[in-house]
C-alpha cells in the first residue's frame, strides 16, 4: 500500500549524515535485518587523463559513503545479535580493468573492508555477501564519470549487451537468501576472475588488448 511506503533519501558523499539516516530508518521501520549497499558511480577514463578529484569522488561515494552507513548500523546489528550486509561491488572489485582505475580501486577497497568485517563479527552472527556483477543493462555507463568529472552520457556496447537488471536482481536475491560469501553474476566476463587467479600472466596480456568499453 502506498501509504505504508517510507522513502528516505541520502547522499553517500555526505557520509557525515550516515548516523542520522540510520536513526531515521530505525524510527520508520522499527528494526532492520538487512542492509543492501547498491548505490555507486562508475568511471570511463584513462588513469593518466583522470583528475584526482574524480578519484576522490569515486572513493567518497563508492567506499567511504558505503562504510559510513555500515559503521552507523553495525552497533545495532551487534546488539540485535543478527544482521546481513549485502554489498554490490563489481567484477572489477576482483581485477582491475582499463578505463576504470579509480572505480576498480573503490570496489577493491570494499572487498578488503567487508572481508575483514565478516571475520570480526562472525561471533555476533553478522553475515556479509559480496555481490560482483559484470555487465548489466543499466544507466551505469551513461552516468559514469570521465576524466574531468563530467558524465559519459553514452552506453557502452558491452553494457548494452549485458544481462538484464531483472535477471541480475533475481540472482542477487538468491545469493542473499543463501547467505553466500561472494557471488559472480554476468555472462562470459565472470570467467576473468578465475583466469586471473589461475593464469595471471595470460590474463594480463589479454586484458591489455581487450575492448572494455
Amino acid at each position: 500500500h502506498p501509504e505504508n511506503v517510507v522513502v528516505l533519501t541520502h547522499d553517500l558523499a555526505n557520509y557525515h549524515s550516515a548516523k542520522e539516516v540510520v536513526t531515521k530508518a530505525l524510527e520508520a521501520f522499527g528494526n532492520i535485518d538487512i542492509m543492501i549497499h547498491n548505490a555507486g558511480i562508475s568511471q570511463r577514463s584513462l588513469a593518466i587523463d583522470t583528475d584526482i578529484e574524480v578519484d576522490k569522488k569515486l572513493m567518497d561515494v563508492n567506499y567511504i559513503g558505503t562504510i559510513a552507513l555500515t559503521k552507523a548500523l553495525l552497533p545495532y546489528f551487534k546488539k540485535q545479535g543478527s544482521g546481513h550486509f549485502a554489498v554490490i561491488t563489481s567484477l572489477v572489485g576482483k581485477f582491475g580493468s582499463p578505463y576504470r582505475s579509480g572505480y576498480a580501486a573503490s570496489k577493491h577497497a570494499l572487498h578488503g573492508y567487508f572481508d575483514s568485517l565478516r571475520a570480526e563479527h562472525a561471533k555476533d552472527n553478522l553475515k556479509v555477501t559480496l555481490i560482483c556483477p559484470g555487465y548489466v543493462i543499466t544507466n551505469v555507463s551513461i552516468n559514469a564519470l570521465t576524466g574531468n568529472g563530467s558524465a559519459q552520457k553514452t552506453m557502452d556496447e558491452a553494457t548494452a549487451n549485458g544481462i538484464t537488471a531483472e535477471y541480475a536482481a533475481a540472482k542477487i536475491v538468491k545469493a542473499i537468501d543463501k547467505k553466500k560469501l561472494e557471488v559472480y553474476i554476468g555472462k562470459k566476463e565472470i570467467f576473468a576472475v578465475y583466469l586471473k587467479r589461475f593464469l595471471p600472466n595470460l590474463f594480463a596480456r589479454i586484458l591489455a588488448k581487450a575492448k572494455v568499453t
